[in-house]
């Protein structure tokens, strides 16, 4: 592959190498392996289904073992809303007053996303920011034609010059109207959360991972609203920011594997999804980090349910941590008894869901340490899953490696071959969801933070289509921050209720019980 000096220069500018973007082309033309799924992990064979003793007994460990840590809350909040207002833009451009009715346009389009956003307008936490908009242009709503309703109350919503909210950021959208008025954002709903899980010493630090150019939004924001959250919660927040380093883009390939170039002839390097953030993630110091994304809330009638959950994870985290962080002081020791040997691998085996490799038993005791020790100083992730209600999104795996070894993985649909009816059926027969609902360890049992980099599957990442200007285009997408990124973690599946599960991917999602007020 033959590159210019300028594309050379364009390279380096972004941080990245020459080496690097080869064999990301290099990843384009041999295509990425699918990922091999053996089972699904369920109740009882990869997914753990706590007794409400257990689940109090995780949330006293938690309670009572968070001092002196540092706890953190990780939200991804990256991009504008767009996505959320897809069939209302579509609304917008394609509807014409004059030549059909409403109801003609949402028959012939089979619109039912757009005829149930019209049912629910007025439970729209921005119903009476859209109206006070419209009177001020001197719009009376409520005299208005139905299909004018829809049309000014859209208008006003998504145009550049007014509401604008498709190229908001979502975390600063209008989210939940209270019943004295006051009207809260995702951005300020996880500081109510963070305040009863992620806090102590009633101080609360957050990390939101942003677009850059929105930085001054959400700072504003929190200057806003600060004051008013601090004396509702009794917690003061620390919240921080960081944005998609550019070096963790990915060059666009043609069709044929060729770079794509700009119309002025520049190379085409795209965001690589939200496997970038790993960067972000390494960067942080914090003993306890809970990850969650940013359209991920409730109202406030639901938090303590939803945090709950939060400490019962923390706590199965903290337990775990401190058993693993034994069994490897235990194998640093001059002389290993057997008895010794046999909790370690017992741990191994029953709390933390590793199956061990039938060559083991044939090793030498130096070698089983080593082996034992691999396993055991990672990472650790205890992630919460929710029954599978036909939500798009990964969900729990048994994973198979090509050395034959199994281990618990997080998958996306896009990463298995669903052309092949084995894995076609294990995973239409998956029981449960992956929410991202993270708590993680990222610190080894002598305090020192592991570097997140080493336990990444890079083969793991996902090749899409695309389009620019008109053209066809191959995107790659690293291994997804949960995804292949967190492979080689040591992970632990718990069921959660779906209560702890409430993303808002279109605006619709608004209207459901757990983001409206009873």
């Amino acid at each position: 592959m033959s590159f210019t000096e300028n594309d050379i220069k364009q390279i380096k500018a972004k941080g990245l190498t020459l080496p690097q973007v080869e064999s990301q082309i290099e990843l384009f033309k041999t295509g990425i392996p699918f990922t091999n799924i053996a089972a699904a992990a369920t109740i009882g064979d990869g997914i753990l289904d706590l007794s409400e003793q257990k689940k109090e007994e995780a949330i006293s460990h938690f309670d009572s073992n968070k001092k002196g840590l540092s706890l953190l809350k990780f939200v991804p909040a990256s991009g504008a809303a767009t996505r959320m207002f897809k069939f209302l833009f579509k609304f917008l451009k394609e509807y014409d007053p004059q030549k059909e009715s409403l109801n003609a346009f949402i028959n012939k389009n089979d619109s039912k996303d757009l005829a149930f956003f019209l049912v629910g307008l007025e439970k729209f936490p921005f119903y009476e920011q859209v109206l006070e908009r419209l009177q001020v242009k001197g719009i009376d709503f409520k005299t208005l034609s139905t299909q004018d309703k829809a049309l000014h109350f859209v208008q006003i919503m998504l145009n550049e010059d007014e509401l604008n909210f498709g190229n908001s950021p979502k975390g600063l959208l209008p989210f939940h109207k209270y019943k004295n008025g006051y009207i809260s954002t995702a951005f300020e709903e996880h500081l109510y959360e963070a305040a009863l899980y992620a806090s102590d010493d009633k101080k609360a630090e957050l990390h939101f991972t942003i677009s850059e150019s929105y930085r001054d939004k959400f700072t504003e924001e929190f200057r806003r609203i600060e004051e008013y959250v601090e004396e509702n919660t009794g917690v003061s927040f620390n919240i921080s920011f960081s944005y998609q380093q550019e070096s963790t883009d990915t060059i666009a390939v043609t069709p044929k594997d060729v770079p794509f170039r700009n119309d002025d002839d520049t190379l085409l390097f795209r965001p690589s999804g939200h496997g970038a953030l790993l960067k972000n993630l390494n960067a942080l110091e914090a003993d306890v980090i809970f990850i969650k994304n940013i359209d991920n809330v409730v109202v406030k009638q639901y938090k303590e349910e939803v945090a709950k959950y939060k400490k019962v994870l923390a706590g199965i985290l903290l337990k775990l941590q401190t058993k693993s962080y034994e069994c490897l002081r235990i194998l640093d020791q001059e002389n290993i008894s057997d008895k010794e040997f046999e909790m370690v691998e017992t741990f191994l085996t029953n709390e933390m869901c590793t199956k061990i490799s039938g060559e083991y038993k044939k090793y030498l005791d130096k070698y089983k340490i080593e082996y034992l020790k691999e396993k055991l100083n990672r990472p650790i992730r205890i992630c919460g899953m929710v029954k599978n209600e036909g939500e798009p999104g990964g969900g729990p795996f048994w994973v198979r490696d090509i050395y034959g070894n199994l281990s618990l993985q997080i998958v996306e649909s896009a990463q298995i071959n669903l052309k092949n009816k084995n894995q076609k059926d294990i995973l239409t027969n998956a029981t449960h969801f992956n929410p991202v609902d993270l708590v993680c360890g990222v610190k080894n049992y002598k305090g020192e933070k592991f570097d997140l980099e080493d336990f990444v599957d890079h083969n793991a990442a996902f090749i899409t289509a695309k389009t620019k200007l008109g053209k066809d285009l191959k995107a790659l997408e690293l291994p997804g921050l949960w995804n292949g990124s967190m492979a080689h973690w040591n992970t632990i599946f718990v069921e959660v209720p779906i209560i702890t599960f409430n993303p808002v991917k279109t605006v619709n999602d608004l209207l459901k019980a757990p983001h409206q007020i009873d």
